[in-house]
């Protein structure tokens, strides 16, 4: 059974800065691969960005440049640095994770079969 906890979310101002964190409960080996994924008000889910236990990753090109993924193994912890912030980065941010190496549909969330309840991020201009 995996658990993931969301928090970091709140409100900024265009340009600003947020990290969001996941805290993960479980067995490691079912979350090798670890992801964010954001849903807008009245639009589809999509990947933002997506890490393996290797340490390689994968990015929504709308993020590139300005959000980083990371994970601290010794807290069992995800992070999303996000910079550079746009209105239209405003969704519920949630947390995912999956046994296996994310593939090159990643964004779908196929990959993934666990995740939390989200955080909410809000971006004013």
């Amino acid at each position: 059974q995996v658990q993931l906890v969301e928090s970091g979310g709140g409100s900024v101002q265009a340009g600003g800065s947020l990290r969001l964190s996941c805290a993960a409960y479980g067995y490691a080996y079912s979350m090798y691969c670890m992801g964010w994924f954001r849903q807008g008000s009245g639009k589809e889910r999509e990947g933002v960005a997506a890490i393996d236990g290797d340490g390689s990753t994968s990015y929504a090109d709308s993020v590139k440049g300005r959000f980083t993924i990371s994970k601290d193994n010794a807290k069992n912890t995800l992070y999303l640095q996000m910079n550079s912030l746009k209105p239209e980065d405003t969704a519920m941010y949630y947390c995912a994770a999956g046994p296996y190496p994310h593939g090159g549909s990643w964004e779908r969330g196929a990959d993934f079969g666990y995740w939390g309840q989200g955080t909410q991020v809000t971006v004013s201009s």
